[in-house]
């Protein structure tokens, strides 16, 4: 159990970098609204003239892999363009005619479909199903159609002498020329098919002045950190390419078997089917759910039965299963950067600025703009916002939860940190700065008495809610030693690793110093010191008064342990070390200023220690374990330099009346 707890003693990552996590990290501003309402203003008002440019700018980034690829075969620029464009198009035309052909089809075939789809509604009529909510529904046709067909009053009424005279046909044969029949026939296709051609024109022209168009924009808007404009570039083009090529693989690979599963149940028109769930796969959430809908109401009408709609969509569910469980994360995973919520709300609003094809772009539109809040200051709200990546540090993310009050949160956060992570290194890294935050909103006055102690009452049920994980790892089979000195090359981080000792047999008395968050830390101390196999006794800052000092029960105790997250309590922490050392002499006396976990180095801890007679000053979790388990013999009390010196005049003045007698 001992020699194997590894805790890591880094200079960048220990309590000290808690209290400076507002200089770090800035406060994100968010923009102007006027600026918001004036952008989405023109993508709105403008939308003939970004819609294309922002597909072509998106066919741009799925295609300079290919013809980066061709370059590299030894084919020409200009040929590698122009083959990736004109086969990208020409595969996109060469489905839209299939589609087509195949919707003609379907077309023409409906009516074949309504016997059974009467059939199926006679049948639900006749057992009752929904509870006569399909009477109701035709009834309700059935007075809505006789509403329509009803004679309007100020007609003569019909008579059964006198019968309705029947209407007249009359066809209206409409005498056009050959000129205006072409233009109603190609007019509704002109727009179209110049946004394809714009749209073209504009992708062989990024392709081939991608580099100066790629250093134009450095010079615009990152002439002055051209580190972080190139990265912010290349994220954006490989998370967007990416995206891209490993959708439409997924994509395909969920449409094949969709495909070849409704021709072999026999669903009409299986080809389209499997077309539309490729394309349609590409929207965000509601794709598949469309695409699985329209092979099911087929399927209601081709066959008499039900089983057919229900094989149906067995397959789909099966095979969406698969891809979003097995293949997408197996291929790219969680690559866009996107939460699920921003996935769903760019989806919203993209479709209201610029339709159904603002809803196809909107996942790869919204990952350029998330890149771009990541590298540029200015944008950084965007990342906020959509990002997946946790915009509050662990420490900073669990003080939140005790400040709210919610232990069971806390907990769950911290059970993940610890599968990969040991107690020691989970309390040191975030469980203490995290209280060093708490006790900074004490000193600027901000958290009261009672919000003080209900932060302190979460840490200490978190602790509390831990004791089976530290029980876990205090049972674990126990590893080889670890070298308890720094590795010039052994460690790629550069940080010093340290083994904690076997605390068997030696006993632990740990205390907080001046306040309820003092005794929280004071708490995970204690259960760190348990797992490495000492038996711990907790005291609060109750008891380290001057008048109950003298009641702890020292005799078995070994070494006290007393915690501070402020550093200004050094002197109250030499006064501890008085009354404690007074109360046992042969007691080992540590102090440990959490809040300077990473400010001083040890000799200059030793120092302090030496100032104040304590045994030993810590400045974080590991230096506390290594303090507490000490075999080292007890520092002994120093006397007081004010009693010295009475003394001193005492002795003097005895001597002067001698010598006056």
């Amino acid at each position: 159990m001992a020699n194997r707890r590894n805790g890591t003693a880094s200079p960048a990552d220990g309590p000290g970098d808690a209290l400076s996590a507002a200089a770090l990290h800035p406060r994100t501003s968010l923009p102007n609204v006027a600026a918001i309402v004036t952008t989405v203003a023109a993508l709105y008002f403008g939308r003939e003239v970004f819609l294309p440019i922002a597909i072509a700018l998106l066919l741009t980034f799925a295609l300079a892999p290919l013809v980066s690829a061709l370059k590299k075969v030894g084919i020409p620029r200009i040929a590698a363009v122009i083959a990736s464009v004109l086969g990208a198009f020409a595969a996109l035309g060469l489905f839209s005619f299939v589609v087509a052909t195949q919707v003609s089809e379907l077309a023409q075939n409906i009516p074949v479909y309504q016997t059974n789809i009467l059939t199926k509604i006679r049948s639900l009529k006749e057992t009752g199903v929904g509870g006569g909510i399909l009477a109701r529904l035709s009834k309700v046709v059935e007075r809505v159609g006789q509403e329509i067909d009803r004679q309007d009053p100020s007609l003569p009424a019909a008579t059964p002498e006198k019968p309705p005279r029947e209407p007249v046909p009359v066809e209206i044969v409409a005498r056009e020329r050959p000129l205006q029949v072409l233009q109603n026939i190609v007019g509704p296709l002109i727009s179209p098919l110049g946004s394809a051609g714009l749209i073209i024109v504009v992708v062989i022209f990024m392709l081939l002045e991608r580099e100066d168009l790629r250093d134009r924009f450095i010079r615009l808007v990152g002439y002055g950190d051209l580190h972080r404009t190139t990265e912010a570039l290349q994220d954006a083009a490989k998370r967007v390419g990416r995206y891209l090529l490993m959708q439409l693989v997924v994509n395909i690979v969920y449409a094949v078997p969709i495909a070849i599963g409704l021709w072999v149940l026999g669903i009409p028109n299986a080809l389209l089917w499997g077309l539309l769930a490729l394309a349609l796969r590409f929207v965000p959430y509601i794709g598949p759910i469309i695409g699985m809908l329209l092979p099911l109401f087929l399927a209601l009408a081709v066959a008499p039965g039900w089983s057919l709609v229900l094989w149906t969509a067995a397959l789909f569910v099966v095979m969406e299963l698969i891809t979003g469980n097995v293949i997408e994360p197996w291929l790219y995973g969680s690559r866009t950067g996107l939460s699920p919520l921003a996935i769903i709300v760019a989806a919203i609003f993209w479709t209201w600025l610029w339709g159904p094809l603002g809803l196809i772009l909107s996942t790869p539109l919204t990952v350029c703009l998330v890149v771009l809040g990541r590298h540029v200051p200015q944008f950084e709200f965007l990342d906020v916002l959509f990002g997946n990546e946790p915009v509050l540090e662990p420490h900073a993310r669990l003080y939140q939860r005790l400040l709210a009050g919610d232990p069971e949160e806390a907990t769950d956060h911290a059970e993940e940190m610890l599968e990969e992570k040991y107690l020691v290194e989970f309390y040191d890294k975030v469980a203490i700065p995290a209280l060093l935050l708490g006790e900074q909103d004490r000193v600027r006055g901000v958290m009261g008495d009672l919000q003080r102690r209900q932060v302190a009452a979460s840490a200490l049920m978190l602790v509390a809610n831990l004791d089976d994980s530290a029980q876990e790892e205090a049972g674990e089979e126990e590893e080889p030693p670890v070298a308890a000195e720094a590795s010039d090359d052994g460690d790629p981080n550069g940080e010093d690793e340290t083994d904690l000792p076997d605390g068997t047999d030696m006993s632990v008395l740990c205390a907080g110093g001046r306040g309820e968050l003092d005794d929280a830390a004071a708490a995970m101390l204690a259960q760190v010191l348990e797992v490495q196999g000492a038996t711990v006794s907790k005291a609060g800052f109750a008891d380290m008064e001057p008048a109950s000092i003298r009641r702890l029960e020292l005799e078995t105790v070994d070494t006290v342990v007393v915690g501070f997250l402020n550093r200004d309590s050094v002197k109250h922490a030499r006064f501890l070390v008085r009354r404690l050392k007074r109360a046992k002499a042969a007691l080992r006396v540590g102090i440990v200023f959490w809040s300077e976990a990473a400010a001083e180095d040890k000799e200059t801890a030793d120092k302090l220690a030496r100032d104040m007679n304590a045994d030993f000053v810590a400045h974080g979790m590991v230096d506390a374990v290594l303090g507490a388990l000490s075999n080292e013999p007890p520092v002994a009390l120093k006397l007081v330099v004010k009693r010295r010196m009475r003394r001193q005049r005492a002795a003097s003045k005895k001597v002067t009346a001698a010598a006056a007698g």
